[in-house]
């Protein structure tokens, strides 16, 4: 069954890829796809008092649970509307105390549980796809990703079995490995984190490096609009990772985390990659091995990387001897000194970093990136603050210009941005 808000795209074998979604008529760039519900989602503790748990809207004053005193509301109806879910932590909220602590997947696991129960027809959300037929990858789990979800699922019956009739081991673990698969993290303009959710039909597209599509989020629903021009035929494409690493660390992501290896056009070309691994020109050409041992150098900081500036000047200092400034491993050096400027409160510093990043972004991501987005949103707000309007606006301005095709034209997003860069008709 399809519904009207999916209009367009239809469910098929793709060929090497397993099932996946194409389209049944042309889209133009920007153009929605569909906008999918979902089935189950989850607010991030350390977003609650901030959002409202049960429709993602950011405000002040929400009001919050009578009886745990954590979770948020927007009104009443939003309380009533949410509490078959909340109901399933707020007593365990405040019986354990700080001791409460499930993950965010134990989370949403459990709300999945719970609404399986009480549900009895297809939800909205599995137009396409019921949520049981999600791939698992099950049996591709391996040791420390089994550790990880064998422990998910004792938080599981120490926190919820009050509320929820638990099936056996073997089915939680799948349910959990097809949520690692299969779950979205909810994303607010800068990209920040604010929960996730499972979209049993979204879940269906495959991946792609060179993606046609891009999801974003209006409230608790995701929006798949084209980031293409496409036509008939053509399958919808997402990207699953972040695409401004080059071709062998992108694999090795998802495989790590997908169990599969990408064979898109730029995998098999590698035509970014030489950019992405740009090296400083010298007299004296270096070394293949030198820049071997450097790339394996700046992958282990990159994985211990701590909050710590001095640690991230040092390195870029080291990484920059050798790797020029849009070289992937400087960009993310670079980005991560920006994050701890502005933990330190040091703006001027955190718009030095934001502003070498974001033209290589341009270059390096594809043209309707959330990410080259949100970069060009930080450094507008962080600009703004210091009163360079100018400055601030020219860059809010670039965001909603790419923002105007991911999120459309009338997401609320773009009429607080418009606002906000002083570009409301009056």
């Amino acid at each position: 069954m399809v519904t009207p808000q999916h209009l367009g795209v239809e469910r098929f074998d793709s060929p090497g890829r397993g099932r996946g979604l194409r389209v049944t008529r042309a889209f133009k760039v920007g153009e929605l796809l569909f906008s999918c519900q979902a089935y189950s989602y989850v607010l991030s503790v350390k977003e609650r008092g901030f959002y409202c748990e049960c429709c993602f809207t950011r405000k002040e004053g929400l009001a919050r649970c009578g009886k745990c005193r954590k979770a948020c509301y927007c009104n009443v109806k939003c309380q009533k509307a949410d509490w078959a879910m909340h109901k399933l932590e707020c007593s365990a909220m405040t019986a354990f105390g700080e001791n409460w602590c499930p993950s965010e997947m134990t989370r949403l696991v459990a709300r999945i549980l719970a609404k399986k129960k009480t549900q009895k027809e297809r939800s909205a959300s599995e137009k396409i796809l019921l949520i049981g037929d999600m791939q698992s990858h099950v049996e591709d789990v391996d040791n420390d990703k089994r550790e990880m979800h064998e422990g998910d699922v004792a938080a599981l019956h120490r926190f919820y079995s009050k509320h929820l009739d638990l099936p056996d081991h073997k089915d939680l673990l799948t349910l959990f490995s097809q949520v690692a698969c299969n779950g979205f993290t909810i994303e607010d303009d800068e990209l920040s984190h604010m929960g996730t959710a499972v979209y049993p039909d979204v879940a269906l597209i495959n991946h792609s490096c060179l993606p046609s599509v891009i999801v974003t989020y209006n409230g608790t629903s995701a929006d798949v609009r084209a980031v293409r021009d496409m036509k008939p035929g053509d399958e919808v494409l997402i990207s699953y990772i972040d695409l401004l690493y080059p071709t062998d660390d992108r694999n090795n992501r998802l495989r790590e985390s997908y169990y599969f290896t990408c064979d898109c056009q730029e995998c098999k070309t590698r035509s970014k990659d030489k950019v992405k691994l740009k090296v400083r020109k010298r007299s004296e050409p270096i070394e293949p091995e030198v820049i071997d041992n450097m790339v394996r150098y700046a992958r282990k900081i990159i994985r211990e990387f701590r909050e710590l500036l001095e640690m991230c000047e040092q390195s870029l200092e080291e990484m920059g001897a050798v790797f020029d400034d849009s070289n992937v491993y400087m960009l993310h050096m670079m980005y991560q000194a920006m994050g701890v400027c502005l933990y330190m409160e040091d703006p001027v510093g955190a718009i030095r970093y934001g502003e070498k990043v974001v033209g290589s972004y341009s270059k390096l991501y594809p043209a309707h990136s959330l990410n080259v987005s949100s970069m060009y949103l930080k450094l507008g707000r962080l600009n703004m603050g210091l009163e360079r309007n100018s400055v601030g606006i020219s860059a809010l301005k670039k965001a909603i210009t790419i923002m105007e095709v991911t999120h459309g034209k009338n997401h609320f997003y773009l009429k607080e941005l418009r606002k906000e860069a002083k570009l409301t008709k009056k």
